[in-house]
This record gives C-alpha cells, structure tokens and sequence, in this order.
C-alpha cells in the first residue's frame, strides 16, 4: 500500500514537472506542443470567421477545433490534478484563461455564436515566456518596474506640466481663431492642442490664420522636444538602481504555482513550501 502511494507521488511530481516547468526536456515539448495547438485553434477561428471559407469546410473546421478543445481540456484536468492546492490554479490568471479557452465549445451546445470566444486562446500564448527561458530577463523588468515607481512623482508633475500648456495653448487657439476656422469651443481647442503637441495631428482641425499657423509651429517643435523629458526622468532612475543579477530559472512551486526560483533552490520564496 505504501508503495502504490510513494508511485502515485512520483508520476504526480513527475506530471508536474512536465506540464509547470520548462527546464526539462519533456516539459519543452509539452509546451511546445500546446503552443502548436493554441496556434491551430486560433487559425481555425480565423478561417472559420471566412464565410466562403466556412461553407466549404465547415464540417471540417468543425472537427478539427472540437479534437483540440478535448486536448485543452485533458491539458486542464491534469493541471488540476498536478498541484497540491488546485484552487490555487483555478482562479489564477492563467486558470482562468485556461478554462475560458476551453468552455465556449461546449457552451455552444447551449448559446450559439459562443465560439468566437476561443480567440482569448491568443492569451495563453504569454506561456512563450517559459519556453524562451526569458526569466534571465527578469532582473532588467524588475529594475524598470523600480526606475518607474521611484520617477513617479517626476513623472506626475511633468504631465501636470503638459496638461497646464495644453490648456493655454488651447485657449489661445480659439481666441485667435475663431469658431469660423473650426476652433467652436475651448474644449476642442484643448482637443487639437494636445493632438498636435504630442505630434500625433489628426488633421480634423488646422489653423488658416497666419498667427495661428505660427502658434502651431512653435507647438509642433515643442512637441519633439518634450518628448525625450519622460525617457531622461526613468534614464536617471535606472541609473540609481542596481540590483544584483541572480541566475533563475522555470521550476514551478507545486503548492502556490510561483516561479522565478534561483538556481538550486530547495524551498518557495513565496509560500516556503519544499520544491520539486
């Protein structure tokens, strides 16, 4: 009896390692495979969304997206299955998209037209992250992230700056040209201030004005030059941080379902739990 326990452990630690991490050989083409599938389905939906295409193939298309939502759902079940606290991947982010790639197919038995919800299948796709090995990456994010929340502040009060120009360029815009050159109110002028400012010009509303038209300019080149302001704020702050490059990998908590563990590790840095 112990034994058939300690086995069942084994192919469930097992099972885990393949389907949560990528480390592993098996594990890689796993995910390679339900990338394959994820890809599949989503041309499916395209082509189905064809008309032409649809009518000529429909029975086809038809079958091939209920093979892979039966391989999606086994995929689910065993994910389910593979951890110790499956509501721990239930309600995650991806057990939820997960689930929501897997159910409009049924649902359809119910509610017709509920297969263009299988395009949240594009979702899953950030699963790439793991197959690429992208965790090395992770030290440079999280210096951005920091960079970020420490120039908040500048950041806030240059778009404060910004919101103050618009404002009193808009206002001078519909003072100096008028409801009869477009500028009908002060809002709208505001409008095209920040439209031109940020050098986007939609083109709905221009100056015919000579003064209005030099106005423009200015804003135009004023445009370009604020535009690096926000780059140099987060520049000077990643010039602040330094953050110790650790080696991490994919391994997968089997109890909490966090990632990012360095190399060697034997416990969760999140939930404490013993790792794989």
């Amino acid at each position: 009896m112990l034994d058939i326990i300690k086995n069942k452990l084994s192919w469930k630690k097992r099972l885990h390692e393949i389907i949560y991490e990528a480390d592993t050989k098996e594990g890689k083409v796993f995910d390679v495979i339900l990338l394959i599938a994820i890809l599949a389905s989503i041309l499916l939906v395209m082509l189905e969304s064809i008309e032409s295409f649809d009518n000529k193939y429909h029975d086809l298309l038809n079958i091939g997206e209920w093979i892979i939502t039966i391989l999606f759902s086994i995929e689910y079940i065993l994910r389910i299955f593979s951890i110790k606290k499956s509501a721990t991947y239930i309600f995650s982010f991806f057990g939820v998209i997960d689930f929501l790639s897997t159910i409009p197919m049924y649902l359809s038995f119910i509610f017709a037209g509920s297969q263009g919800l299988l395009a949240l299948r594009a979702l899953r796709l950030l699963r790439v992250f793991r197959i690429l090995k992208l965790a090395r990456y992770i030290g440079a994010s999280n210096k951005l992230m920091i960079a970020l929340r420490g120039s908040r502040a500048k950041i806030a009060v240059f778009l404060l700056f910004v919101l103050i120009v618009c404002i009193i360029l808009g206002t001078l815009m519909y003072m100096v040209e008028g409801e009869e050159n477009g500028f009908t109110n002060i809002p709208k002028s505001i409008y095209w201030a920040i439209v031109t400012l940020t050098t986007v010009g939609f083109g709905d509303i221009a100056p015919q004005t000579p003064l209005g038209q030099l106005i423009a300019s200015a804003i135009m080149i004023l445009g370009y030059s604020i535009i690096a302001i926000p780059t140099g704020i987060v520049s000077s702050e990643m010039t602040k941080t330094d953050i110790n490059k650790i080696e991490t990998n994919t391994q997968s908590c089997p109890a909490c379902l966090d990632e990012e563990h360095t190399e060697g590790a034997t416990f969760c840095h999140n939930c404490g739990s013993i790792l794989n």
